[in-house]
């Protein structure tokens, strides 16, 4: 029997199992303890002979913040960049593939986790930004999950400003794979569950594999110098003054008025 206060829940019916960030107090930020909980819950859905899809969402208006700020003001992020790039890495190699159905907001890193997801449904209502930038800071991590699914212009824009976007322009460019009106959202989950169920076990364990090598190989190679870029510009005066202005509600120091 498991607690109920868990950041996390696991829930599984027939051959799916749904994983449900449940920590809205905090927008569902990644902090140490949810992104243990997520991990261990998708080991767990991967592990069951009888799932055979895994559905990644949420409760609350956000899908998910990015990193826990709270964490990373006061005490520093290296353990926590090290465990984003782990739970990347687990959600592109599990042997099942993951869907992430998003009825609110994404930030940050929460984008690496839609971008490692094998199918990402939206609603038109939801918005997201890669709001790094704007905070001191750079989307070191989840430039492995994401880049590759933006066309380089669209990527250059939306990191470089931060600007925040809708659920149909994340759909134009990539980042996630069907919008549509949030009322619509649960019409569309269970027909690509339906699609899912028609696919042999082996098919879709072996055809993830084969997709996601790519993305597999560079974040063995890339991802220990973008956990050491991302961890030293956690620890920067300049990254603190606006991850604290955020917490704040200010304009950070630096932003012209």
């Amino acid at each position: 029997m498991r607690s109920g206060s868990e950041l996390v829940r696991l829930d599984v019916q027939r051959h799916v199992a749904t994983i449900t960030l449940d920590s809205p107090h905090n927008r569902n930020a990644l902090s140490r303890r949810l992104v243990a909980e997520l991990t261990d819950h998708l080991h767990e859905a991967a592990g069951s002979d009888g799932v055979r899809v895994i559905v990644l969402t949420h409760s609350g208006g956000t899908f998910c913040a990015g990193a826990d700020l709270t964490e990373a003001v006061a005490g520093g992020m290296e353990r926590g960049t090290s465990a984003l790039l782990a739970l990347l890495q687990t959600v592109a190699a599990l042997s099942k593939p993951v869907v992430a159905v998003v009825r609110g907001h994404v930030r940050a890193g929460g984008l690496g986790l839609v971008g490692a997801c094998d199918v990402a449904l939206a609603s038109e209502a939801s918005t997201f930004a890669f709001n790094e930038s704007l905070l001191g800071l750079a989307p070191a991590i989840i430039s492995l999950t994401t880049r590759s699914r933006l066309a380089e212009r669209d990527v250059a824009r939306k990191c470089l400003t931060g600007v925040t976007f809708d659920g149909v322009e994340a759909a134009r460019s990539g980042l996630v794979t069907q919008v549509v009106p949030v009322e619509e959202l649960d019409a569309a989950l269970a027909a690509l569950v339906a699609e899912f169920g028609k696919v042999s076990p082996q098919g879709l364990r072996e055809t993830k594999a084969l997709l996601n090598r790519p993305l597999l190989e560079r974040m063995e190679v890339d991802g220990p110098g973008l956990v050491a870029l991302s961890a030293r510009l956690f620890s920067t005066e300049e990254a603190r003054e606006g991850m604290t202005a955020f917490r704040e509600r200010r304009p950070a120091s630096w932003v012209e008025q």
